[in-house]
């Protein structure tokens, strides 16, 4: 299966395959054996300014494309995604970790159907012209910006680069694309296949340590975005580096999401939620459904359930199509989930399943993690409060409406969250009353185009996978034009 791969790759800068100045190659393996897939280089400074300028000479041809044209493009690289899905979904799962019934059901096609709707939203786009006291005609024009640096998390390499770069090419912007040297190889093959449907300089792909390429591209003056989906604490960073440079920054970041059940739901789909919530991707989503609230009639019908869908959930090899759940990305990850289990233990809280490496069935060389329920602990305790990244979950017993939409909002993260009942009035009030950017109802993780996404709080600024992401990566323009005959009349 790895012959799909090469032993090394270069980076993509102004349309041409090119090492790192610095001669440093950074290794990558896979997350379910730990064995070497390939390497790639360390971007250094040199790199980054080179790709940048790039950019920068790229955009001024490149601003000036018809709508048309950009949307040609972006409806080329949709075919070509879906034409060479199975090799993308197979890269992604080699690299990344996750199920390939994943990637080729969710990662893969949504990225490229990201690519298509936006296409048709800047081909809909009619602008807008409106007469202002029968005295000015005022005309809005949407520009592009300039310049973007994008810094695209491990979790969902291929799917977030692309509800990135698809937007940014649609409204007409150059690109200087930085995944996470976790993550690499699928946005590699990426540009492989679509190198030459983009014009020269117009996106540039550069690889390496977030230590090292990625603070060159934060820092880089010539940079008139940023937008970036990880932490909450690079966030910060992020932000602070656009702040010095007076440029805008869109931010996804972390998050610790109420996942509400309430009395009346439909069991069947609240079981279902319930794993969704915080199994998908082995829990490493920003908006995973980390804190399950089962209100107190069906709570103990409901544990009961919930803890034998964990133990029936097929752990393994992530090629394999009827693995369920994969591995984590690293050892490093592993052994942060492990870690806040003993927390959980500390706190006072029962772990009914879970908790553990699995070993299992071949899975003893990588990083694989049992689906993990934490039950007897309070809202406030850190493992409820505390992004953990993994598929952990405390389930937390409520009585009233009132009471959950209380703790829902105990928390720093306003990412995601969802309500499961057959009451719609009930799932609207709490829809509504919650602190987030996305709410469910009785489904979750659920990420369509057309639909916004985006954080409340420390959770992030601005929203992706909808039309409205277009505003962040252009500059309106008023043009203002005096109908009147004669002078004003004040000099």
């Amino acid at each position: 299966m790895e012959n799909i791969l090469k032993k090394s790759y270069k980076m993509f800068i102004n349309g041409k395959w090119v090492n790192s100045s610095n001669g440093i190659m950074v290794k990558t393996y896979a997350p379910y054996n730990n064995e070497l897939l390939s390497e790639f280089p360390d971007a250094s400074e040199n790199d980054v300014d080179l790709a940048v300028k790039s950019a920068k000479e790229a955009f001024k041809t490149w601003r000036k494309t018809t709508v048309k044209e950009r949307a040609k493009i972006l409806n080329e690289i949709a075919d070509i995604i879906d034409e060479k899905k199975d090799l993308l979904a197979t890269v992604e799962t080699m690299d990344n970790g996750k199920p390939i019934r994943e990637t080729k059901l969710v990662d893969i096609p949504l990225a490229a159907t990201h690519f298509r709707y936006f296409a048709a939203c800047i081909l809909a786009d009619e602008g807008k012209a409106t007469i202002l006291d029968e005295k000015f005609l005022s005309i809005i024009l949407k520009e592009p910006i300039g310049v973007v640096g994008q810094i695209i998390p491990w979790n969902f390499p291929f799917l977030m680069a692309a509800w990135k770069l698809a937007p940014a090419l649609a409204a007409g912007d150059t690109v200087v694309l930085k995944p996470s040297s976790s993550t690499t190889l699928s946005l590699l093959v990426l540009m492989e296949l679509i190198q030459n449907v983009i014009p020269k300089g117009v996106v540039n792909l550069i690889t390496g340590k977030g230590s090292t390429a990625g603070e060159f591209l934060k820092n880089h003056p010539d940079l008139d975005k940023l937008a970036f989906t990880g932490s909450t604490a690079v966030g910060r960073d992020i932000a602070l580096a656009a702040a010095e440079k007076l440029i805008p920054a869109t931010l996804e970041l972390g998050g610790k999401s109420a996942n509400i059940i309430l009395d009346d739901a439909d069991m069947e789909k609240a079981l279902e939620g319930a794993q969704l919530g915080i199994l998908f991707n082995q829990g490493q989503v920003c908006c995973a459904g980390s804190r399950i609230f089962v209100q107190e009639g069906i709570y103990d019908e409901f544990i009961e359930k919930l803890v034998k869908k964990f133990e029936n959930i097929k752990i393994g090899n992530p090629l394999d199509p009827t693995t369920v759940m994969g591995s984590q990305i690293d050892a490093r990850q592993v052994k942060t989930i492990l870690d806040y289990v003993e927390i959980a233990k500390q706190e006072g809280g029962t772990i009914l399943t879970g908790g553990v490496k699995y070993t299992e069935n071949g899975c003893d060389k990588g990083n694989f993690v049992r689906p993990t329920l934490i039950t007897n602990v309070k809202n406030t305790c850190r493992v409820s409060q505390e992004e953990i990244f993994g598929p952990v979950a405390v389930v937390i017993k409520f009585k009233t409406d009132d009471e959950v939409i209380a703790q829902a909002n105990e928390n720093e993260y306003g990412l995601g969250g969802a309500v499961f009942t057959k009451n719609i009035n009930r799932a609207f009030r709490i829809a509504r009353e919650i602190q987030t950017g996305r709410v469910w109802i009785n489904t979750y993780n659920q990420i369509p185009e057309h639909a916004p996404f985006g954080g409340y709080k420390k959770s992030g600024i601005g929203r992706e996978t909808h039309k409205v992401i277009l505003e962040h990566y252009t500059q309106m323009k008023n043009i203002l034009i005096d109908l009147e005959e004669g002078t004003s009349g004040l000099y």
